[in-house]
């Protein structure tokens, strides 16, 4: 986005500069901002807030502790690239919600290693040209066979290729809903939907709990045209829907024809992967799963299911007006990932250091003071009304942990006091020791 960005902060709490920086981190999380845009000038963003610019260059030095974004002398603040894979040492704390680095884990080498083979391969100059609409054939059944094995049965047509779960999410809205069409979700959501719906004109309707009998009591009055929903440890509650609830859930969507928009971002890193919402209406669900969250947010592919051959068609040229394609090689990578077995192993490796720094979490955090899923790598941190969000997860950024304000995910102006702490990205389990110890500490005071 071009420097006329400008952070709402209608609802935000506690210190200004953190609010700032952190709407600079969801921005960069969500793609509102991208790499290489240029942020407004500090003096110009001071006067469209009303704010001191002492506020504005606090919140600018803040990103770029975080490792979101440099300054380049008179050009001024731009934001940096966020990829894993980066020269020099990673930035400890980004804003995003990261697989944790696995000491000892083989992914550069696995990534050396594959990279190398398909670039060496005859025929491997075709993985650096355009790829059709959609993705390469291998590719799209690369994503059926995922799906398959997890309960959505899927024919390779499909299947869609998308630049990560953002640009599906974006495609799918765009490709089946209209302006002023209600979407059902959660109270608290995944910022990127927070703000594909925004900026489409969809009115949020926000469940207490994502359960049958709320969305059919919704469905009663209101006229639904769609249910979002992260099913296995939601962004940011980490609440998941058991299999019966899933079901039950399809039946009110078929009833009542709502489509059902699923953003299964880490269901895969469950030791067992419940069979999705999907599944029980497929002619209803548009189903997301992307490499970002169980692997690296490096490889920017999502494999999505839609209804039909028509709709995937229709999604394919939705996501090729915004991303155009899927890096190639790394959607190539995938697949021959999940040909060798290189696909499980890694999902596996990130899985079994998700259960590690849960377990790191569980010995130190009192007991009921936050929610988990135990294969996942943030918590939800509920707090008492009166404590400031923004000042707790100050101090645990000067620890190198993520912490984001309840604030950013909220679907409507919910009064919820929370946190979403990360375990995850470049913090080490030393490191991650230590900021949950700060943790636990606040939530004493804070509580007491």
């Amino acid at each position: 986005m071009p420097d006329s960005w400008v952070p709402d902060l209608d609802r935000a709490r506690g210190a200004k500069y953190l609010a700032i920086a952190d709407a600079i981190a969801v921005a960069v999380e969500t793609g509102a901002l991208s790499s290489g845009d240029r942020l407004p000038p500090q003096r110009d963003l001071a006067a469209r807030l009303g704010i001191d610019l002492t506020t504005v260059t606090k919140a600018y030095e803040q990103a770029r502790t975080r490792g979101l974004i440099g300054a380049r002398g008179r050009a001024g603040s731009f934001v940096l690239p966020q990829d894993a894979i980066a020269a020099g040492p990673p930035p400890r704390d980004t804003g995003m919600n990261m697989p944790p680095e696995i000491e000892g884990g083989t992914l550069l080498a696995a990534w050396e290693r594959t990279a190398s083979a398909l670039l060496r391969a005859p025929g491997a100059g075709g993985r650096l040209h355009y790829t059709p609409a959609g993705g390469r054939e291998a590719d799209r059944a690369a994503g059926a066979e995922i799906f398959g094995r997890i309960g959505l049965a899927s024919a390779a047509d499909q299947i869609v290729v998308t630049a990560g779960a953002q640009n599906a999410l974006h495609a799918i809205v765009s490709a089946t809903l209209q302006r002023g069409d209600v979407v059902a979700c959660g109270t608290h959501i995944y910022p990127g939907f927070l703000a594909i719906a925004r900026k489409a004109g969809l009115r949020l309707a926000p469940l207490e709990r994502i359960e049958a009998g709320a969305l059919d009591a919704l469905c009663r009055t209101t006229r639904v045209a769609a249910l979002y929903v992260v099913p296995t440890n939601d962004n940011p509650t980490c609440d998941t829907i058991e299999t019966a609830e899933r079901a039950a859930l399809a039946d009110v969507a078929r009833r009542h024809g709502v489509r059902l928009i699923e953003d299964d971002a880490y269901g895969q890193l469950a030791e067992t992967a419940l069979a999705p919402l999907s599944s029980f209406a497929p002619e209803l669900g548009w189903y997301v799963a992307a490499t970002s969250k169980t692997i690296s947010p490096a490889l920017r592919v999502a494999h999505v299911r839609a209804p039909s051959l028509r709709d995937a068609l229709a999604l394919a040229s939705e996501a090729h007006a915004t991303d155009v394609m899927a890096p190639p090689l790394n959607a190539a990578l995938v697949t021959r990932w999940l040909e060798d077995g290189s696909y499980d192993r890694l999902i596996g490796e990130t899985r079994a250091e998700a259960v590690a720094r849960q377990a790191i979490a569980a010995e130190i955090l009192p007991a009921g003071s936050y929610a988990a899923h135990p294969c996942g790598y943030h918590l939800w941190v509920p707090l008492p009304a009166a404590a400031d969000q923004a000042r707790i997860a100050g101090v645990l950024r000067g620890e190198g942990m993520t912490a984001i304000t309840a604030d950013s995910f909220a679907a409507a102006d919910a009064g919820a006091a929370a946190l979403r702490v990360s375990l995850g990205g470049a913090i080490d389990r030393a490191a991650l020791r230590s900021g949950l110890r700060v943790l636990a500490k606040q939530l004493t005071r804070n509580i007491a």
